[in-house]
């Protein structure tokens, strides 16, 4: 394998590693907004785009 190989060849691994770290912050983020989203839900805060609890003057 020549030096040019290896360059190629660790370009491509660590760019496998970091598409792999951001996909799974963006996992765990949208986790975290959910659970968010939940309990703001239970608290009774509602969306402004949630036109069914609203009443229509």
């Amino acid at each position: 394998m020549s030096a040019h190989a290896l360059f190629v060849t660790a370009a491509y691994a660590i760019t496998a590693v970091v598409l792999a770290g951001l996909i799974g912050w963006i996992l765990l983020d949208q986790r975290g907004r959910k659970r968010e989203l939940a309990a703001l839900e239970a608290a009774g805060v509602r969306r402004r785009s949630d036109k069914s609890g609203a009443a229509k003057p």
